[in-house]
């Protein structure tokens, strides 16, 4: 299949990490990128040199996503610059690893998790429907944790969990209002990916244990990845207001505070 008819991928949050991993495995199999960044220009400029020395073609779009002028901006301009927005990827969203009871979190970092992780999603997908709507196609993918669709307690993470839970409700209701217009929306939800392993293959990573998690291996981007790229597939328009776990049989939700007092 063509450049031409796998069409183009946004990706928010590609400059590192699980987006970035992304983005490059979209570009690999033929997707014209735009690469989002919020501060890394360098990063993102790296990776868009990568892409186009490979033959692929990718174009970089800045901007803050906790503001949203800045957010539809980024994705008219993505628009603006291909002529066309086939796939949105919203694979930003800040996350705290320290543990911290929701009483002890400080006001700009409940807005930022709230911001970043649904707020975001939000702006950028009602400017880029327009465009998948013209087209007659399209692909929505959100990114989540495991077992978000149950809205489970997740102790110490209460406000990413809040903001990642509000976003299941919108994959399900745009699922349904957006499927006459052939344009299917999803959630994958990574397991405990970290670090390095986030950008990494499958390959790298093969012989080594990981205690944690069932299938016996860390996880990584690539694994991401994967599922990303079969759900831009013009065949896999019957796949809609799904949340898809990719986490190898790890359950990341703890069921009590491991706060330390």
């Amino acid at each position: 299949m063509s450049r031409k008819e796998r069409g183009v991928a946004l990706v928010l949050g590609s400059s590192r990490g699980l987006g970035k991993m992304t983005a490059k495995f979209l570009a690999e199999n033929g997707w014209a990128i735009g690469i989002h960044y919020k501060e890394n220009e360098k990063a993102a400029k790296s990776l868009q040199a990568s892409i186009n020395e490979a033959g692929g073609q990718a174009a970089v779009f800045g901007g803050d996503l906790n503001c949203p002028k800045e957010t539809a901006h980024v994705v008219a301009n993505a628009v603006k610059n291909f002529g066309r927005l086939d796939v949105l990827v919203h694979a930003v969203g800040p996350f705290i690893r320290e543990r911290k009871h929701f009483i002890d979190l400080e006001q700009e970092e409940i807005e930022s998790m709230v911001n970043g992780n649904f707020k975001s999603a939000l702006y950028a997908v009602h400017t880029a429907l327009p465009a998948m709507r013209t087209s007659g196609h399209g692909r929505v993918i959100f990114f989540g944790f495991g077992r978000v669709n149950e809205a489970p307690a997740w102790p110490d993470r209460s406000a990413y969990a809040a903001a990642k839970t509000g976003l299941v409700s919108l994959t399900k209701t745009l699922a349904v209002e957006e499927a006459p217009y052939g344009i299917t929306v999803n959630m994958v939800c990574p397991g405990d990916i970290i670090g390095d392993n986030k950008e990494k293959r499958i390959h790298e990573v093969l012989g080594t244990k990981d205690e944690e998690t069932p299938r016996g291996r860390p996880g990584v981007g690539e694994d991401v990845a994967r599922v990303v790229q079969f759900l831009c597939e013009p065949q896999s328009d019957f796949v809609t207001g799904n949340v898809i776990h990719v986490t190898g049989g790890l359950d990341v939700i703890h069921p009590v505070s491991k706060v330390k007092e």
